[in-house]
This record gives structure tokens, sequence and C-alpha cells, in this order.
């Protein structure tokens, strides 16, 4: 069947009007189940709002630690597996889309896994799932914090700053649709990409980084090639995946979308862009910087760059952390109410439990990003643990799931070229999980080594890390 006849189908299957008795409309949905002109319409996504929802899942402060990476691995190297990278999770998020074609009840990657291997697929990949991005909004928390920090010269205790961007994270990521934060995903992307290019366009016309000795010739030192160790050599493809590891996000935003026949035209839009971006931040930056970049990258221009900059990402950090708050608390809700009449209806049990879910992921969110020390090396951790396993793995055995039987009994070409393919994103996938967590482990070991770690709920500026 053709993509367009299975969108169709799926269509057909999933989403279709009624008009009861008394005249009302309503929407049935495989998913949400009835959805009534009265309640929250989850199905409200357009395919431009998808794109922009897919592109803020993927471009925040993930991006700034690209030069970084390229420093630890090498410019050539680093930009080949960027785009091995970026084409094998575009393969993850299609097949995502396509999943869910086939499987019209499935919302979240938990229910893909509880087709696959039952209830142990579900409780795993569920509670990846949360847990994944509860710590992401801690660490869009702590962006928020570097970035009032950055803007005010240090005009507050770090620790109020983090609250505030608890309290905004929580009131935003209130709004019930997907379809009704998707502007704020527009306008976010505006000013995480502006802020990102004035550092690029900056490094590019000053004389040197702000890093970098101030006196004397100064050249420099990028690397064509590097020779890093084994665990910082995983620990930068680490990062570079955790750029792309918005896919266990896509689930949730398809089953939003208006129109879910538009699904792989927002997820073209969507990768192209992000590639593109990343790679001429990535290598821009890192050209002019070299080993001097710092991290995050909007600090690498001087002061009064770095401010204005970090001006421009707020709006782009803000939205970044009521998306990922927002994601794990509609999980909750949905598996919550799911089957109830109270799931899209405007009733005191809906609202309780909606904003008792968006409340209760931002103070874990709150407590995680304020309490724990070496919470950088942390967010790493978990997005090598958590990100890759949600990204790699269960794509492949997704497509294996949908066409390992049909394919035995009429073997192609085609079909063994995409059994070795879905074999190999899965075993890549399992080797970079590991790999990556590893050297996660060991920058957690070589940063408590260093400096002791940073203190809880700290009033120490944190805008100045280079």
């Amino acid at each position: 069947m053709s993509e367009k006849k299975e969108f169709e189908a799926y269509e057909a299957d999933t989403y279709h009007i009624e008009q009861t008795a008394n005249g009302q409309v309503t929407n049935q949905d495989a998913v949400f189940g009835e959805i009534t002109e009265e309640g929250p319409n989850y199905r409200n996504v357009g395919w431009l709002g998808t794109s922009a929802l897919m592109m803020k899942t993927q471009i925040g402060l993930g991006v700034l630690s690209i030069p970084l990476a390229f420093d630890t691995l090498g410019l050539i190297p680093g930009v080949i597996i960027l785009c091995v990278i970026a084409a094998i999770t575009t393969w993850s998020d299609y097949i995502v889309g396509v999943f869910k074609l086939r499987h019209r009840q499935v919302y979240g990657i938990d229910d893909a896994g509880a087709l696959m291997f039952g209830s142990a697929g579900r409780i795993i990949l569920g509670g990846a799932f949360c847990l994944y991005w509860i710590f992401v909004a801690g660490s869009g928390m702590l962006g928020i914090s570097i970035s009032l920090n950055a803007v005010s010269t240090h005009g507050a205790c770090t620790a109020i700053f983090v609250a505030v961007a608890a309290v905004a994270g929580f009131m935003l990521a209130s709004i019930q649709t997907l379809g009704r934060i998707s502007w704020i995903a527009w306008v976010g992307l505006f000013g995480i990409l502006t802020s990102i290019f004035i550092v690029t366009i900056a490094v590019g016309i000053q004389e040197r980084p702000t890093a970098a000795p101030q006196e004397g010739v100064w050249v420099s030192d990028y690397k064509l090639f590097a020779t890093p160790k084994f665990a910082e050599a995983t620990a930068a493809i680490s990062s570079i995946v955790f750029a792309y590891a918005g896919t266990p996000a896509f689930f949730s935003i398809v089953s939003e979308m208006r129109e879910p026949r538009h699904y792989t035209r927002s997820l073209v839009i969507c990768q192209s862009v992000v590639t593109v971006v990343y790679i001429t931040i990535g290598c821009v930056v890192y050209y002019y910087c070299g080993s001097y970049v710092a991290s995050p990258a909007l600090g690498s221009a001087g002061p009064m760059v770095k401010k204005v900059s970090y001006g421009f990402a707020l709006p782009g950090l803000l939205a970044t952390t009521l998306l990922v708050i927002h994601l794990p608390a509609k999980y909750i809700f949905i598996r919550l109410l799911q089957g109830s009449k109270h799931l899209t209806g405007n009733t005191v049990i809906h609202w309780v439990t909606w904003l008792s879910c968006t409340g209760g992921v931002t103070i874990i969110a709150y407590v995680i990003a304020s309490a724990i020390p070496v919470f950088d090396n942390l967010v790493s951790l978990v997005g090598a643990l958590l990100g890759t396993m949600m990204s790699f793995q269960p794509m492949g055995c997704m497509w294996l799931y949908d066409h390992w039987t049909q394919g035995k009994a009429q073997k192609s070409l085609k079909w063994t070229l995409m059994v070795c393919w879905s074999v190999f994103v899965v075993v890549s996938g399992t080797f970079l999980m590991v790999a990556g967590t590893y050297g996660s482990v060991v920058a957690i070991i070589n940063s408590y080594e260093a400096t002791g770690g940073s203190a809880a709920w700290s009033c120490a500026d944190n805008s100045n890390s280079t």
C-alpha cells in the first residue's frame, strides 16, 4: 500500500465525524476518544506547526555543544559523524509516522513497546520517555537561568532564576494542546536561530574568541582530524546524538496532527533545516574559535555579543522548556484518563489531573536542575543512555515487527537490505548507548576530581563557563 493510501486509511479508521441526536458534532479518535466542540481539540496541529514543534524538540542548547564536539573529534570526522547520525535519526523519525499509520491506537513510544515486547516493553520505554524528558526539562530550566544571568550580568541568585524558569515553564506547559503551543514554537525557533547566527557572524568578524590569549598574534587552532581518547570520542558523539534526540516526541506530535498524511513533509523540512543549521554553526564557530570555543557556545564572542545572543535565545529556551514539560505531562495525563469522558471534557477531574501532571513534572525537573551536582554531565549521561535508546533501537525493531513475517514468506532484495539496515540501527544504537554512557560516567568522575562538583541550589553565576 502506498504512503498516501495508508494515510487515507489511517484517517478513515482513526478520525471520523459523527452528529449526535441533539445536533452536536463530535470527532472520534483512536487515541483520544470522543472530541467535542466543548472540550480541547487534540487533533489540531497543521503541517507547518508540526515542523516547528519538531524543530523545537531538536534545536536547543544541544546545537551549542556541536562546536565543542568537533573540537574533540576533528572537523572532518565531526561532520561525517553528524551526517550519519542525521541519516539514521531521519529514518527513525520516518518509521514513527509509518508505525502510527499501521497501528492507529499508538500514542507514545510505550504503546509501540507494548506491541513488540508486551508489558515489559511498555514499562521500560514509558519510564524512559518520562525520565528522559524530565531531565531535559531540568536542563532547559538551567539554560534559562544561564540566559537570565548573562542578560542581567548576574542580577540575582542563580537559584532564583531557576525557580523563575520553573514557574514560567509550568504556566506555559499547562496550555492543553500542541495546536495552541505551535505558535510559541515558531517564536522560540526564531529566537534560538537568531541568537546562534549572531554568534556565528560575530566570531567570524572579530579578531579572536573571548577565551583565547588577548595579546600577540593569534591563529585558530582548529583541527581537521583529532586523536581523542575513547571516552572523549564517545561523549562527543553522544552530544551529537542528543542534538537529534527529539525522536520520541514525534509520536506525541503526529498523534495531534490535523492531517497526519502530511507528517513526512513536516519531517523532511525539520531534518533538512536542523542538519544545515548544525553543520553551519558547528563548522563556522569551531573554525574561528578552535579549542577556545565556550560552552555553551553563545559566550564565545565577547560580553556584549553574549548579552545580545542570550537575549534572543531566551524565548527559544523557554519554548523548549515548556514543550519538554508538556510532553511527559501529556503522556501521564492520557495514561490516567484514557477511555474516560474526562480526557476530552472540561470537567473538574480533567483540570485537576492535567494541572497536577504539569505541576508534578515541573517540580521534579526543578529539583533535579537545582539539587544535583555536575548537572551538565548528568544530562549528558541521561541523553546517552535514554536519548539513544529511544531514537535508534525501537525504530529498528518497529520495522522488523511490521515486516518480518511477510518478508520471510516472500523474500526480496529490498526486504533483505531493510532487515540488514534495521539490525544495523539496533546494533549501532546499542553500541552508542553503552559507549556514550561510559564516556559520560568518565566525564562525571573527572569533573568531581577537578572541582568536587557544584553546590546544590547555588547562587553562583553559571553563565561564565568556558
